[in-house]
């Protein structure tokens, strides 16, 4: 079984690519609505919670922990790699492939203000867009629409156009946050046709794949069990709004 979780329902994009590229396998998605979003809240208190996350979905048969968050795995990957007996998956934003393919040297990058302030991130940047001009932008209204499930309305068209504006000559847009796929239509529209969005969903779910093959993981049913620690209720109509289904939803506590 393979392990999932996020801050809250971004992550479901991931579990969606994982679940694209192998089908079999039994899937475990948590998102920690408790305490979403990560973006804005400290380091140490991200890293307590992604442990948490962790600890819980290996407790669950978990063979693999997907970090289905930029925000946590800049802030926790290398501990939960310490500290989990299993392989875990991180992620984090395009930079290099949107570097590769920007025609005018101009790239954005939408993601949390965790994400883009960590040190993974100016790492990226500098190893691999020293002569590229980054627009980093910040967008946590972004992910508290997409928590909504407001994925396609007027609102959140508005706020994607305001963010947009901060990078008018960029050819390149990178998605830099698990929550921001379901909202492609609507970046798309506003940044016009002859811009590339870059979503590292698919690359993650590669290399999950690559790790499953590695330690033998068998195939399962399919299945996929979702958990949040917040209110199921109140969560399952946006959940259902960016899987393009309703899920069974149970709700869990977790304490750090």
């Amino acid at each position: 079984m393979i392990g999932i979780f996020d801050s809250g329902l971004g992550g479901l994009t991931v579990t969606r690519a994982i679940h694209d590229r192998m089908p079999h396998a039994d899937l475990i998605y948590l998102a920690d609505s408790a305490y979403c979003p990560y973006g804005p809240r400290p380091v140490e208190e991200i890293r307590a919670r992604a442990l948490a996350c962790g600890r819980w979905l290996v407790d669950q048969g978990a063979r693999i922990v997907v970090v289905a968050c930029n925000t946590a795995t800049a802030a926790a990957i290398e501990l939960l790699r310490r500290e989990l007996p299993v392989p875990v998956v991180g992620m984090e934003p395009g930079v290099k492939p949107a570097v590769a393919a920007t025609r005018r040297g101009k790239v954005a990058v939408m993601a949390t203000s965790g994400t883009l302030a960590s040190d993974r991130f100016r790492a990226l940047v500098n190893a691999y867009a020293a002569d590229v001009e980054v627009y980093a932008l910040a967008c946590p209204d972004l992910v508290e629409q997409v928590e909504a499930g407001a994925i396609s309305d007027e609102q959140t068209r508005m706020l994607i156009a305001g963010h947009l504006a901060a990078a008018p000559d960029a050819d390149v847009i990178v998605l830099g946050c698990t929550h921001f796929p379901p909202l492609t239509p609507l970046i798309s529209a506003c940044a016009g046709p002859a811009v590339t969005i870059i979503d590292t969903g698919p690359a993650v779910a590669a290399q999950t794949a690559r790790v499953a093959e590695r330690i033998g993981l068998p195939d399962g049913s399919g299945a996929l069990r979702c958990y949040t620690t917040g209110d199921p209720q109140a969560i399952a109509p946006a959940l259902a709004n960016v899987w393009g289904e309703a899920l069974p939803l149970i709700g869990v506590e977790i304490p750090s």
